[in-house]
């Protein structure tokens, strides 16, 4: 579908946002996994953590969607999963396959696992060769894509260090590493989020992390549990900057996720220029939750490179937005990452910017956008990729003219209600 955005003067009022992707994810594997009956309250609206749902289901945990974006998940214990009667559809998530591969790795089945025209492009080669190690038998396409075939078997502790950064890359080796005797050990070269760590303590495993070194013991009990899931931090961000870029806003988001390892984000704003005040912070299951107060004014920019690029990968898209209507404009570094996400984000960002009229010096592991730009009326394209859909919403608040989306349906994957919550802030 095409969604034509209208220019705003200002966004304002308050929103609380569905809950955190990545934490919506791995309590319902880790709940499929588990003793008894979890029920995950405020779980994600979006298509990929249903994607994940959908899978568990597939494989023998009986899920029940009730109001109020609550879950209850049957789980069947730690080896209590049963091979499925048809390949499993991940759909356009990466978090789906990536990490539900290291529970697959130990089933005593064979698995066929893929997803979307999107996913399927997307390198899988991380994941296959730590589990491969551990004992697993994995093919997949042309080595490295989906799908894949995962025939599991009795799996050996490993002492994995990352070669790059990724939560998802750990949290795969971790959950394979429930399953096997001893301790399996991730290190990290740069520190990445830790729901997986504060998700598996909630469910009952033991585990261990300090300095970039994280260690799980196999063969755990799980036990079921009753948890609220943060808003999503990620989704927030698309709201904080749609503020800051609009002079005079005043937004206040409810019960968002804070987690340490995410505030990147808002330690990058804050140092950009923005007013953000962090309010009513509370803990729940391990994971930090507040509300964040946001005012529209003038933006400095700055630079995105090393560990910084790390953590704010999901964001760079808006961040890019940000940047372009800034003083001094926006670079990344170190982020190759972003040409094999559900789109090359380096190469849609700039096409979406020409089209808007808007300068980016286009590099092989990142980019450069100089600030005061004005954006154009256009029409853009999300290339069926989410951040991108909403990243271009954000910016045609702040265009000399209506702006078309191109494929804004992509946006459901993370946030269907997205376009609707938006139209709610602004003026």
């Amino acid at each position: 579908m095409n969604k034509t955005i209208f220019p705003a003067k200002r966004a304002g009022g308050s929103v609380r946002l569905p809950g955190d992707k990545s934490i919506s994810h791995r309590y319902g594997m880790l709940a499929a996994v588990a003793e008894g009956t979890s029920k995950l309250h405020n779980f994600s609206s979006g298509a990929d953590c249903h994607s994940t749902l959908a899978c568990v289901e597939a494989l023998g945990a009986k899920v029940r969607k009730l109001e109020n974006a609550t879950v209850e998940i049957d789980g069947r214990g730690l080896l209590g999963l049963q091979a499925p009667a048809a390949a499993l559809d991940a759909g356009n998530s990466g978090s789906t396959i990536r990490m539900l591969s290291g529970i697959l790795a130990a089933q005593p089945f064979t698995t066929t696992i893929g997803g979307d025209e999107s996913l399927s492009r997307r390198p899988m080669g991380r994941i296959i060769d730590p589990l491969t190690r551990m004992g697993a038998k994995i093919s997949a396409r042309d080595g490295k894509y989906p799908p894949l075939e995962i025939r599991g078997a009795p799996l050996s502790a490993i002492d994995y260090p990352l070669p790059m950064a990724s939560a998802q890359v750990k949290s795969c080796v971790l959950l394979a590493g429930l399953y096997a005797d001893g301790a399996t050990v991730v290190r990290e070269p740069v520190r990445t989020r830790d729901h997986t760590e504060l998700a598996l303590r909630e469910f009952g495993a033991e585990v261990e992390a300090s300095r970039g070194v994280v260690k799980v013991h196999g063969k755990p009990r799980l036990q079921a549990r009753e948890l609220l899931i943060p808003g999503d931090l990620s989704s927030a961000a698309f709201f904080l900057v749609a503020a800051l870029i609009l002079p005079g806003s005043e937004l206040t988001i409810e019960g968002v996720g804070l987690n340490p390892t995410r505030a990147a984000l808002i330690d990058f704003l804050i140092a950009s220029g923005g007013k953000l005040g962090i309010l009513q912070v509370q803990q729940t299951a391990g994971e930090l939750i507040g509300t964040l107060d946001v005012r529209g004014g003038r933006l400095e920019g700055g630079v995105i490179e090393g560990s910084l690029t790390a953590a704010l990968i999901d964001e760079i898209p808006v961040l890019a937005v940000l940047g372009a209507r800034s003083e001094k404009g926006l670079t990344v570094r170190d982020a190759g990452e972003l040409r094999v996400k559900e789109t090359d984000r380096i190469a849609t960002l700039a096409d979406n910017f020409g089209r808007l009229g808007v300068s980016m010096e286009v590099r092989p592991d990142g980019f450069h956008i100089p600030g005061n730009q004005k954006f154009r009326a256009a029409e853009v394209d999300s290339f069926g990729d989410h951040r991108i859909a909403m990243a271009f919403a954000v910016a045609a608040l702040a265009a000399e003219g209506e702006i078309t989306i191109r494929n804004a349906e992509a946006a459901s994957v993370s946030f269907p209600e997205f376009y609707r919550t938006l139209e709610t802030i602004v003026a």
